[in-house]
């Protein structure tokens, strides 16, 4: 067999399931003569710049995905299905920067709306960002397979053609594996014949956790840690085989060539499919959304003003009257911050801090009131993100930001954990 992908594999990011490190696979993938790996790690995406970092270093085209969590219903609903199965997975891959923009989206929202055990989707939430997308069944917890081991092949027809018409176009493929399961052995050829009959492509893969064979011992390991038990415990878990590796192209030509050759090429035709550019070393801000004709600057000019305004008002009912020159200090220090923060382009930034900050006062969540280089920041002083006086405490605002060596601004949120 000339050349396959491995396109379901577990990094060191995946819950203390996986151990594969990415100069390591990188390494093997090269020595393989793979042109391209993809990395999937469970419920997030982690480890996605580093494997993209690693993979460009070492000539290897970076596919990049997930595998998701799916939930049983609604992801806002906080229940196990009939069957028993509180989320069921599936590995997403990114065919282009749309795909990989919807799997941020789908990774934040499963994290923020759906998270039950662990970081789930549901069908609603595919759907809507199912664009430049690629999905595969995934292992015997996906949902196809385990319909089909549950409640047969009408079921699992049901919800293959579900998932088909998320993924539409030849975007869904039936995966099969060789990683040395019975219970997989024996679900392989049911779903080859399911694809055969409905004409959905396979894709065969190992679902890797380790790179090497005999490195099932480490990742043993990693599980007791996770779940809190010892090696000697006969209840522990287990992955029941050592075949969960990075395998070469000869050991899948042997496990498959004969009974679906197609489900091997179609991993480099994946592969060819999946191209997705990140630009690296530049800064993306979100932009706060304004009504028309308001821009960031203005607004954060606006609101520091007003702030300055209600500041210099506390701090006379505290102390009497202030002198004429202090009040001009604070006057003449909130121009140069802001002018400082207009060159560089960070007045977003400030609004979007200054909103979610100013939201957990207005609701009463304890916030601290400033530490580090940002407590040095009058205009932040003025907005609400800090309570510290920079000029009272003689705080130096350059150890924020520096006109004369832009780096990111950094302002350290700190929250109460109730409510938070």
């Amino acid at each position: 067999m000339k050349s396959f992908v491995h396109l379901h594999l577990h990094s060191e990011y995946s819950l203390l399931d996986g151990t594969i490190q990415f100069k390591p696979l990188i390494e093997r993938v090269k020595k393989l003569k793979m042109p391209a790996v993809a990395v999937t790690d469970h419920g997030g995406m982690m480890g996605t710049i580093g494997f993209y970092e690693e993979a460009l270093k070492g000539g290897v085209k970076p596919i990049l995905g997930t595998e998701i969590y799916v939930a049983p219903g609604s992801r806002a609903e906080r229940k196990v299905a009939p069957t028993g199965e509180y989320a069921y997975h599936l590995i997403l891959l990114a065919e282009n920067g749309t795909g990989y923009g919807n799997l941020l989206k789908l990774s934040s929202l499963a994290h923020t709306e759906g998270f039950y055990y662990r970081p789930r989707v549901d069908k609603e939430l595919l759907r809507r960002y199912s664009e430049g997308l690629i999905a595969t069944s995934a292992c015997l917890k996906g949902e196809v397979p385990f319909a089909m081991g549950t409640e047969g092949e009408a079921k699992a027809l049901e919800v293959l053609e579900e998932y088909k018409s998320i993924f539409s176009d030849g975007r869904f493929f039936l995966e099969i594996q060789d990683n040395g399961l019975p219970d997989q052995a024996r679900m392989n050829p049911l779903l080859i014949a399911l694809a055969r009959r409905t004409g959905t492509p396979l894709v065969a893969t190992n679902d890797c956790h380790y790179l090497n064979p005999g490195d099932d011992k480490l990742q043993e390991i990693l599980l007791c840690l996770q779940t809190g038990k010892t090696i000697s415990d006969p209840t522990r878990m287990r992955f029941g085989s050592d075949q969960f590796y990075v395998k070469t192209a000869e050991e899948f030509g042997r496990a498959f060539g004969h009974a679906a050759p197609d489900a091997l090429a179609n991993t480099l035709a994946i592969a060819e499919r999946c191209n997705v550019k990140i630009e690296l070393g530049v800064n993306k801000l979100p932009e706060i959304a304004l009504p028309p004709g308001v821009t960031a600057d203005g607004r954060l000019r606006e609101m520091a003003t007003a702030g300055l305004e209600r500041r210099l008002e506390e701090r006379t009912q505290r102390e009497g009257g202030l002198p004429q020159a202090l009040v001009e200090e604070y006057r003449h220090r909130l121009a140069y911050e802001l002018s400082v923060i207009e060159k560089t382009g960070f007045a977003s930034y400030f609004l979007i801090v200054a909103d979610f900050i100013g939201w957990a006062k207005d609701e009463k969540i304890p916030v601290w009131p400033g530490r580090g280089s940002a407590a040095g920041s009058l205009v932040a002083f003025c907005v609400r993100i800090t309570e510290v006086d920079p000029i009272r405490y003689k705080l130096l605002f350059e150890r924020f930001l520096n006109p004369e060596r832009v780096s990111l601004p950094d302002i350290d949120c700190d929250f109460c954990k109730n409510r938070r």
